[in-house]
Order: structure tokens, then C-alpha cells, then sequence
């Protein structure tokens, strides 16, 4: 781990929770823990962990990036630094978080900004407290959203909405996300770590090859044509077809009776 305790990782039966644990800075993250997040999620065995659930710990989900750990640039200015950054730790971050082969729940308590707001919203489902927002103050300090927010809050809330958040820089109350479709659940503050986690558990009981595939058949189909989001399920579904869960499922379905998936 490049920092001590910033992310704590447990393991709840099948579901891991990652804890963004920087309650003093409302969990602003660094270079460094997105590199431990990949690290985290390269290692995982998803024969025995199929869910994860990712929150923060005190007040806030994330307040963005740490500005104090932006890395070193190449020329000595701020916007060198930040590419810098972004390019080698953030990014590959992300990246890997999307192609992970788990469903990932994200439990969103108070403040989501910056790539903080990316993060909460790159959730295969979301959950927020009712205090909870969803900020990308980029513009507001002449900078530009990073970490993948300009592709995922347009895919979330749609373009109209996203601009709106990007270009005018203000703050979306976790309410008024969840009535336009761009959250799954708006809870009680104290509920939330309780509902992703229900939700997380729900999911690492299922068919874990399938869902993987889901989540990433949906994720790409958006830039693809339809013919290639066709190919691209007909190649799905022969994994999901060929693994232990299809005949567990089908059996099921044939007898009546519970699937008792496996996760292979």
C-alpha cells in the first residue's frame, strides 16, 4: 500500500468493502491510493470475493483529489503536474475499476466532488444519503473535469444535465440525482452503508461471470455501433454459457427451485 490506512479493505463473507479513510481531509484522495486501488482490484480472487462496495469514511464520500498530492510534472507548472498525475495514477485507477470483473456498489455519504463525484457515479448501482451532492467545481478554478467524469456524468444523468453540472459548477443534491435517473437509491444518511451493502450481498450471490460480462457489455455499448454491441453479447453470452451458473440456473429454472450459484 503506498499509504498507510488511507483505503481500508475488508472482506464481508463474498462482498470486499473499500473505505476511502482520510476523514480529516473529507477522504481527498491521491496519486497513491489510486494506485493501491488497482492494486487492490488486480488481486482480487473472484472465486471468493463477487461484489465490492466502495464508501468513505466520517462526513464525506470524497472531497476529490488532494491537491498537495498531485504528483510530480515533467515542466514545473501546475497544469504539467496534474497531466502527470492524472496519466500515471488516477486514470490507470479508473480504468481498472470499469474493467473490474465484480458488480461495484457505491455507498455515498455527504460530500462527492471532483473526481470524488467520478468515483461515487462510476458505481454499477449507486446509493446516497438523503444530505448527500455530487459537485464538479473544475470550472469554478478554470480547470476541466478529470478521472473519466466528462464520459461518465453524460452516461448517468445524459448530456443536457451533465453540462449543466460541469459547465455551471454546481452542487446536485442527492434527491434531485435520484429523480432524474442518475442514482439507483436516496436513503436515510444513517442507511446507506446498509443498503449498498444489502445490495452488494444480493449481487455475490448471483451468477458473478454474467454479471461481470453486463457490466462491461453495458459500459461499451454506448460508443459502439449496434452491430458491434450484438458481437460483442453473442461473445458474452458463449462465457456465460459455458460456465457452472448457466447449468445451475437452468436447472433451476427447470425444477422450480433456487439457484445456487457458485460464481464460475
Amino acid at each position: 500500500m503506498s499509504e498507510e490506512n488511507a483505503l481500508l479493505v475488508e472482506h464481508v463473507g463474498k462482498v470486499v468493502k473499500i473505505t476511502l479513510n482520510r476523514p480529516e481531509r473529507m477522504n481527498a484522495v491521491t496519486p497513491g491510493m489510486f494506485d493501491d486501488l488497482r492494486e487492490i482490484l488486480d488481486g482480487l480472487d473472484t472465486a471468493k470475493t463477487r461484489a465490492m462496495v466502495i464508501t468513505g469514511a466520517g462526513r464525506a464520500f470524497c472531497a476529490g483529489a488532494d491537491i498537495s498530492g498531485r504528483g510530480s510534472g515533467t515542466g514545473g507548472k501546475p497544469g504539467d503536474t496534474s497531466r502527470s498525475s492524472l496519466e500515471n495514477h488516477y486514470n490507470p485507477g479508473m480504468l481498472a475499476l470499469m474493467e473490474a470483473d465484480i458488480p461495484v456498489i457505491t455507498a455515498v455519504n455527504g460530500a462527492a466532488a471532483g473526481i470524488g463525484a467520478t468515483l461515487a457515479l462510476s458505481g454499477d448501482l449507486i446509493v446516497a444519503g438523503k444530505s448527500a451532492y455530487f459537485l464538479q467545481a473544475f470550472v469554478n478554478i478554470g480547470l476541466v473535469p478529470d478521472g473519466g467524469g466528462t464520459w461518465i456524468l453524460p452516461k448517468v444523468m445524459g448530456l443536457p444535465r451533465a453540462m449543466e453540472a460541469m459547465l455551471l459548477g454546481e452542487r446536485l443534491p442527492a434527491e434531485d440525482a435520484f429523480a432524474m435517473g442518475a442514482i439507483n437509491r436516496c436513503v436515510e444518511d444513517d442507511k446507506v452503508l446498509e443498503e449498498a451493502m444489502a445490495l452488494a450481498e444480493r449481487l455475490a450471490s448471483g451468477p458473478t461471470v454474467a454479471i461481470g460480462q453486463i457490466r462491461k457489455l453495458a459500459r461499451n455499448a454506448q460508443g459502439s455501433s449496434l452491430a458491434d454491441a450484438m458481437q460483442a453479447e453473442a461473445e458474452a453470452q458463449q462465457i456465460a454459457g459455458n460456465t457452472q451458473d448457466f447449468m445451475i440456473g437452468a436447472q433451476a429454472f427447470a425444477t422450480k427451485t433456487k439457484a445456487e450459484f457458485k460464481g464460475k
